[in-house]
């Protein structure tokens, strides 16, 4: 079993999204077996929140709802996932910090930037953080969400040659 989780700052508006939609192209790809995702913020400042109001009213349009409480990365989520997923060069700095003080290694292959899988080209490295904006930056997010997600669990399956229950039927 394989365990993914996303890292944002609050936990609240964009590692949600891309939890959501992941957990719902694992579940299209009869992987629930073989992957699992959480996610979480690198800060404190909404623990035990739901998502954003307006996160949670974007997915919906897609179809997405979302029950996750905000909670804060730790260091036993080290051991817990095997991947790490940032929504930006800040939060990706503090994984490798967190990483670091435990394993005495900055970055390794488990730890990336969701835009890493971004199939359009693009040079900006981060995922917008949609807080202090409109709806239109909430869409973009679940976009970039989407895009990224579906190539992150294409490169998983890669990786670690799983086979989708479906596939075997």
């Amino acid at each position: 079993m394989l365990h993914v989780l996303f890292v944002c700052l609050g936990n609240i508006c964009r590692s949600p999204v891309a939890e959501g939609v992941f957990r719902q192209l694992i579940a299209e790809a009869g992987l629930e077996k073989q992957i699992q995702c959480d996610s979480a913020g690198t800060s404190s400042y909404h623990i035990g929140q739901l998502p954003d109001h307006r996160t949670r009213a974007n997915a919906l349009e897609h179809g997405l709802t979302l029950t996750h409480r905000a909670r804060r990365v730790t260091g036993d989520d080290l051991a817990q996932f095997d991947y790490f997923v940032a929504m930006d060069e800040q939060n990706l700095e503090a994984i490798e910090k967190l990483n670091y003080r435990s394993t005495g290694l900055y970055t390794n292959d488990t730890i990336f930037l969701l835009r890493e899988f971004d199939p359009d080209i693009s040079d900006q490295p981060d995922v917008p953080d949609p807080y202090y904006e409109g709806p239109d930056v909430f869409e973009e997010v679940y976009q970039i969400s989407l895009r990224c997600c579906r190539q992150l669990l294409t490169y998983l399956v890669q990786q670690h040659v799983i086979k989708s229950e479906r596939m075997k039927e």
